[in-house]
């Protein structure tokens, strides 16, 4: 009698003890479901924002957060060399320099420098101009920078008349110096009126900035049918694609090798630099963010355009005679 109680204990804990095991299987199942999910959706934030996840008062050690979030230790621990004066100078030097003459390859470009007394390499040129984001306008490879792992959508604009607003918007990013320092300016553009339709200023080139400006633009005025961008890294970011995508806009971007897919905005940076920020020393990004305004509403409502016949883009952005 006592043996049988014992065998039907012993199978009733083998029993419990094999749910468990079941269980405890499908937990480590779900965990690496949701951990390979979190890590392709960890992809796309930027490299500031990666940072920002880490915490130091976690169990966890610095090193598997990292790795968890595709983060090197490295890159968590680097801070930028500040620019020196003598570089900054140089730099505020190209950017003019590029703004009237945005066909000027490294060559010219040093060329140019050393008219001014500035005496350096090429690489230092190319350099320069990967800090500024500046590209020679003309066609060739490698158009933009981009990042390989993000999806590059086709041109849609080649041989479109363009006959209406909210027809095609289109957005760029640009470099604003400031007296010791510089920021990064996005706008969005209506290419049949010009219309600045909004922008926003970054200390980092990341995609948030993009993302928030074009979310301005959709919550103040009808979507557009196409978004035409280049293949920048701020563009190519899922967290901006997925705002064209939820408002059911067709994605266009700049062809590589093709220098005037976006010209309208090319023309408007040349503008507002030439005619505010380069007369002007900015001290602060406050300060920046303060002309910049002065000039969008200006740019908008009261500078008249000889390609629309004299009007101001609010006029055709409006319908107004």
């Amino acid at each position: 009698m006592q043996e049988g109680f014992t065998k039907k204990n012993s199978q009733s804990a083998d029993n419990g003890q094999s749910d468990l095991i079941d269980k405890l299987y499908r937990q480590i199942g779900q965990l690496s479901t949701e951990c390979e999910w979190l890590k392709k959706n960890l992809s796309c934030l930027s490299l500031e924002q990666k940072r920002q996840i880490v915490d130091t008062g976690c169990k966890l050690s610095i090193r598997r957060q990292c790795e968890l979030i595709g983060l090197s230790r490295s890159n968590l621990y680097y801070k930028p060399k500040p620019i020196s004066e003598s570089e900054f100078s140089m730099l505020k030097l190209v950017d003019e320099i590029y703004t009237s003459h945005p066909y000027f390859c490294t060559r010219r470009m040093l060329a140019e420098l050393e008219d001014h007394d500035i005496s350096i390499g090429r690489q230092k040129i190319r350099k320069c101009y990967r800090l500024l984001g500046l590209e020679a306008v003309y066609p060739k490879i490698n158009l933009s920078k981009r990042n390989h792992e993000h999806k590059v959508y086709p041109y849609l604009l080649r041989y479109l008349p363009i006959t209406r607003v909210n027809q095609v918007w289109s957005a760029d990013i640009t470099f604003i110096r400031l007296k010791h320092g510089f920021v990064y300016l996005v706008v969005i553009i209506d290419w049949y009126s010009r219309q600045i339709l909004s922008w926003k200023l970054s200390t980092t080139l990341t995609a948030d900035f993009c993302v928030d400006a074009l979310k301005e633009a959709l919550a103040n005025y009808p979507r557009p049918e196409i978004f035409n961008t280049d293949q920048d890294s701020s563009f190519t970011a899922q967290a901006f694609i997925d705002v064209l995508r939820h408002n059911h806009i067709s994605i266009s971007m700049d062809g590589r090798g093709r220098a005037l897919d976006n010209v309208f905005i090319e023309r408007f940076w040349c503008s507002l630099k030439q005619e505010k920020i380069y007369l002007l020393e900015l001290n602060s990004v406050a300060e920046a963010k303060t002309a910049i305004t002065e000039y969008m509403d200006f740019y908008n409502y009261r500078r008249k355009h000889q390609s629309l016949n004299y009007r101001v883009p609010y006029q055709i952005y409006c319908g107004i005679n």
